[in-house]
């Protein structure tokens, strides 16, 4: 097979990636790392997005792809751009599709053109924290405008400070510097607050000590981290010729990419929303609120949520369920695998006085990604190797073998499936608390082909 016009390498086994003890994570393999984007390494720190993974293991993941240098990386679920950063350090290009509006901004922003002098952002997040720490006297007694959740989740002068921040990157005061000024603070938000606002879910009645208590000399320390982070670009990674492109769209729909106007990828490392109920939109609301990016929670679910895969029960519908079965008839075997677990799930839910949905999320979800792998698939080169992180689930009970049902419907449209390797295993604390839970379950690494 070739790749730009030379022989691919051969790709070697990803078995030895399995996680040998879990107690002991091991920085550059993967084993014992948990979800969620690193707070320690390059970009990634930027702030912590809980989807996605650490930038150290997609560096691990593509090296062992052996992609020839230059080679066009591909990521339906961008999230947060951490295989596009990912990517340009190891000298490839990338084109990434994130499906939630400001985690794709933050992935635009990490891949544009280093700055000439990134130093220039400090001096000017200390600008911003002279001028903060002068107004925020006057905000503090006048934050009545600002959403119920955050009023509830930050002490009063704290909140001042942050929103005069707030308000004079709004003003322009930031200039050019605003998106990283802005990508400062909300950054900020969770390490400053007075209540609990853990991943996904924010509780503003339940009191913690802030993790930090000045929230202007964190959002400087936050700074200092991004000018540090683009200084090192400016030195190593300064390549204008190549595609670093995050947008911000749908990967199940063609629209989204066609901006690579038949540039074909060279392979593709991604990790897709988990089928666990885990709410995406939910989890920035926070950050959505503050930024007055949304206004509400009805805003936010059809803003954001309504635009994501189907992957919680709280975006579930009769409607859109029956269209995504109707959809999947044409896959055959793992269609009637796929209406066999709906069923299942069915039954467990009219049992329960107050039920989930989770019959109606498991068709739109396997549709949704049946489409994603068909737009990957018209936009790879024959022989590119993909990569996927995923993980199985059982909800009520009703294990559902995800990897196996996406490797099955990839083969359908265009792939082979090489290796399903469980890197570990996962739930264990829901099982060990609860009789609802006993079904083990992992975390997988599917090594796909297209054909």
């Amino acid at each position: 097979m070739l790749i730009h016009g030379r022989a691919a390498a051969q790709v070697p086994d990803f078995e030895d990636l399995a996680q040998k003890d879990t107690s002991s994570p091991e920085p550059g393999t993967g084993r014992g790392r948990r979800h969620g984007t690193s707070s320690t390494e390059p970009f990634d720190r930027w702030f912590r997005y809980p989807a996605g993974f650490a930038s150290d293991y997609v560096e691990l993941l593509l090296d062992r792809l052996q992609l020839p240098k230059s080679s066009l990386v591909l990521d339906p679920f961008a999230g947060s751009g951490v295989t596009g950063t990912s990517a340009r350090r190891m000298g490839h290009s990338f084109y990434g599709i994130e499906a939630h509006p400001a985690v794709a901004e933050l992935a635009s922003l990490k891949l544009l053109p280093p700055p000439a002098n990134p130093t220039e952002f400090l001096a000017c997040a200390k600008d911003l924290v002279a001028a903060a720490d002068r107004n925020s006297s006057r905000l503090q007694g006048n934050l009545g405008s600002e959403a119920d959740l955050i009023r509830r989740s930050f002490e009063p002068s704290v909140l001042a400070k942050l929103v005069a921040v707030r308000e004079l990157i709004e003003s322009g005061q930031a200039q050019e510097w605003s998106l990283h000024a802005k990508w400062s603070l909300l950054s900020t938000l969770r390490d400053v607050a007075a209540v609990r606002v853990g991943w996904p879910y924010q509780n503003p009645s339940q009191e913690r000590k802030a993790l930090y208590s000045d929230p202007l000399a964190r959002f400087l320390q936050r700074a200092e981290w991004i000018s540090e982070d683009l200084s090192g670009l400016t030195l190593r990674e300064d390549e204008p010729d190549r595609r670093l492109q995050a947008v911000h769209g749908d990967s199940t729909k063609l629209r989204s990419w066609q901006p690579l106007a038949g540039d074909l990828g060279d392979g593709c490392v991604s990790s897709p929303p988990y089928l666990n109920n885990f709410d995406y939109a939910d989890a920035t609301r926070l950050e959505m609120y503050f930024w007055r990016e949304v206004d509400s929670w009805a805003e936010l679910c059809s803003m954001i949520r309504s635009k994501m895969i189907t992957a919680t029960t709280q975006q579930s519908r009769v409607a859109t369920a029956l269209a995504a079965t109707q959809k999947l008839v044409k896959f055959g075997d793992v269609a009637t695998k796929i209406a066999g677990l709906t069923k299942e799930l069915e039954k467990e839910r009219v049992s329960r006085k107050r039920g989930k949905e989770y019959d109606r999320v498991v068709p739109d979800y396997f549709a949704s990604i049946s489409d994603v792998l068909t737009n990957l698939a018209a936009n790879l080169r024959p022989g590119a190797p993909v990569v996927w992180l995923i993980g199985d689930s059982a909800p009520y009970g009703v294990f559902i073998d995800t990897p196996a049902i996406i490797s099955a419907l990839a083969a359908q449209v265009g792939f082979t499936a090489e290796q399903n390797v469980i890197l570990r295993r996962r739930g264990q604390r829901w099982s060990k608390n609860t009789t609802r839970h006993t079904v083990d379950l992992s975390e997988r690494l599917l090594l796909m082909r297209r054909n």
